[in-house]
């Protein structure tokens, strides 16, 4: 179980994070801010031996992906050009080229965050990339490989409320937080401060509309996450600063297929610099500086 922390307690990670509120107000494809799609080099003659999971994307021409579309910055759809872009989404496009797959072959599946492992165990999709916590329980029923990013909880409130400046998490008690059904944050809120009111929806954004029309006090769940939201309205919203838990992003793969895993642990360990050019066109373009986690082969 994930122990919470005064907000006061966070590390140069948390500040760089934080710096992104007060950064650029993004592109029309990604409101919170991104650049140029890097280029991702299409492996050739990939024989990935062991992969029941491999062997169905060759099979259906190409990788169903579980993805997130409403977190700018990390998994974001433009409803209008119909683009995605994100840092998850180009994790996500690194590993498919990594396969031998096209941008073309490539399926986005939307999962909301409750419906993540079962997605995964049906077979519905190949790998889920999509500020996925790395978690015991989780990996009871999938596993995961990384992890790529590592970030911790925090709290997005309106920007003229009266918890902009809290600094401790039971002062929410009595209040309203809402946070994704499923999702570690929600969870961490429910087992350890069970005097603050819980509201849960399928994706952020409507708990994001929910704080602006003052029907909920506060968004709890990752500060990436937050961040973004925070980005795209930087006058009406506002992320408390200091995080209260860590959270590792894996990429979610079907229990026991260790060869697909082994290959993008290796991907991951092996690729810095690729990484380091998917941080610098996505998240990065706020300024703030992250550096990639060390893989954990036990994942």
């Amino acid at each position: 179980m994930r122990k919470f922390r005064n907000f006061a307690v966070a590390g140069l990670a948390a500040g760089a994070l934080f710096a992104l509120t007060a950064c650029n107000s993004g592109s029309p494809t990604d409101p919170a801010g991104g650049g140029d799609a890097p280029e991702q080099e299409v492996a050739e003659d990939v024989a990935l031996e062991g992969s029941d999971t491999y062997d169905r994307m060759v099979e259906n021409g190409g990788p169903t992906i579980g993805v997130k579309e409403d977190q700018p910055g990390l998994g974001y759809l433009d409803v209008t050009t119909g683009e995605r872009s994100g840092f998850d989404i180009e994790i996500a496009r690194w590993i498919a080229a990594s396969l031998g797959f096209e941008e073309d072959d490539i399926t986005y599946e939307p999962i909301a965050s409750a419906n993540r492992e079962q997605a995964i165990m049906n077979g519905d999709i190949d790998y889920y990339v999509g500020t996925y916590s790395i978690t015991d329980q989780r990996k009871e029923q999938i596993d995961f490989a990384g992890p790529y990013f590592e970030t911790g909880q925090g709290f997005l409130v309106s920007a003229d409320s009266e918890m902009t400046e809290v600094t401790d998490v039971s002062d929410f008690n009595g209040m309203n937080v809402c946070s994704a059904t499923g999702s570690t944050p929600i969870q961490n809120i429910k087992e350890n401060f069970p005097e603050i009111n819980a509201s849960e929806y399928d994706i952020y954004s409507q708990c994001v509309e929910d704080v602006l029309s003052g029907k909920v006090d506060a968004v709890t769940t990752d500060a990436a996450i937050l961040i973004g939201y925070a980005a795209q309205d930087p006058d009406n919203l506002k992320v408390l600063d200091g995080l209260f838990t860590e959270e590792r992003y894996g990429v979610g793969i079907p229990k026991g297929d260790s060869a697909l895993q082994e290959h993008i642990n290796t991907l991951f360990t092996d690729g810095g610099d690729k990484w380091q050019e998917i941080f610098d066109a996505t998240l990065g373009q706020s300024g703030i500086e992250i550096e990639q986690p060390e893989v954990d082969a036990a994942s």
